[in-house]
């Protein structure tokens, strides 16, 4: 729904579907509704997600077009989608799986590609389209000294980015790649995208792209500017300790434009120097070492240094070391809880972020992400229905 000239939705990779049929079936139960509530008198946007094996379904015969009519059905478009994770997302182990394939694969291409061709059909004319995407790789996966690796990564990043080139030059449909950030990824923060951007996509991508296109460097460099943004997810940032005005103007000073925002938000701790209260926290938080997702989480010690944890388990057998004062955890919580059950979250970077781009709102992308209602614990579920419409009405309210 447009909201002070935002696009505002949130992502459909938060519903358990398997196959194009499942797909429909999630839009059906819930996404309609959410129009009924929210847009009942204008179309209403949707991030959309699809995985590898449906993104494939899609381009299969008239099932595209299929699609399409059924959204136009429904008063719906899409103008997002969420090209991260690849494979099943809900009802069986992801946690680092969630980056397969990486960017050193070609099948990671090949989907980003499929998705190109999706959203250039289902995006309503004269829109500007994003689609978000993993940051390159899980770093334990990566030997990040080796240049070769580094040299795959960015020829892969330009291929794609070619392909969005082309399409605007030949169809005026106007798409970018949003590189996304997160604890634990090849590129887990704004310093680390700010890098890779200026480093190798600037230098050998922006020369790639340039002998593919037969132009000039500049005019590659601009095309790179214009097709690779950021996805800046503000859940990620408040894992991380980033400011989030801070993170904004990383990316700026680098040159690099923010093509979609996703609110979501992380549980936030403040650890007693007392045991009880430590072992008090111990037991409410253990609800939340669930199987499905990786829960990465950032320590604070008393000097400010940080420490990683790559899950919420290894990270619980260190609670009582005394030298750490604050664990920030990834955990989607709903972004209108500034308190979560026993727990702070990271609400107030979601204001901050939304405070930074007040001014500069118009035909921003924001997606809400809670995409954890299935494993919440208990006290935190509500109807999956009622609870993204909060979570949307919250973000209008605070706009």
């Amino acid at each position: 729904m447009l909201v002070h000239g935002a696009q505002l939705t949130y992502c459909t990779n938060i519903h358990p579907a398997e196959g194009l049929d499942g797909v429909r079936r999630s839009v059906e139960t819930y996404t309609v509704p959410l129009k009924a509530r929210l847009s009942p008198d204008a179309p209403f946007g949707v991030g959309l997600r699809v995985s590898g094996v449906e993104s494939s379904e899609l381009l299969e015969g008239t099932a595209l077009e299929d699609f399409r009519a059924f959204l136009d059905g429904h008063g719906l478009y899409v103008f997002t989608l969420n090209g991260f994770p690849y494979g099943p997302f809900h009802g069986q182990a992801v946690k680092a799986q969630v980056h397969a394939p990486d960017w050193r694969h070609p099948e990671r291409v090949a989907y980003t590609l499929r998705l190109i061709r999706i959203l250039a059909a289902l995006l309503p004319d004269g829109m500007e389209g994003s689609i978000s995407t993993s940051p390159l790789s899980y770093a334990a996966w990566v030997d990040a000294a080796d240049p070769e690796t580094w040299a795959t990564l960015t020829d892969h990043v330009v291929e794609v980015v070619e392909a969005l080139v082309r399409l605007r030059l030949e169809r005026g449909v106007f798409i970018h790649l949003d590189m996304e950030p997160e604890p634990d990824g090849l590129l887990q923060c704004s310093a680390d995208l700010a890098a890779f951007y200026r480093e190798h996509l600037l230098t050998r991508g922006a020369q790639g792209l340039a002998t593919r296109l037969g132009g000039s460097l500049d005019e590659a460099r601009a095309h790179l500017r214009d097709h690779f943004q950021v996805c800046f997810d503000v859940c990620h940032v408040a894992v991380m300790y980033e400011e989030p005005a801070a993170a904004l103007a990383v990316y700026a000073d680098a040159g690099m434009r923010v093509g979609k925002i996703q609110l979501s938000s992380a549980l936030r701790l403040v650890l007693p120097d007392e045991a009880v209260g430590r072992d008090a926290l111990g037991a409410a938080l253990a609800p939340f070492a669930e199987g499905t997702y990786l829960h990465q989480v950032i320590a604070r010690t008393r000097a400010g240094t940080l420490r990683q944890y790559p899950d919420l388990p290894p990270a619980l057998a260190e609670l009582h070391d005394p030298d750490v004062t604050e664990w920030r955890v990834h955990f989607h919580v709903p972004v209108f809880l500034e308190q979560a059950g026993a727990f702070g979250s990271t609400q107030a970077a979601i204001r901050a972020t939304l405070d930074a781009l007040r001014s500069d709102l118009a035909d921003r992308h924001l997606e809400v992400e809670t995409y954890t209602w299935d494993v919440l614990p208990e006290s935190l579920k509500r109807p999956l229905v009622e609870s993204i419409a909060r979570e949307l009405e919250w973000v209008r309210d605070v706009l």
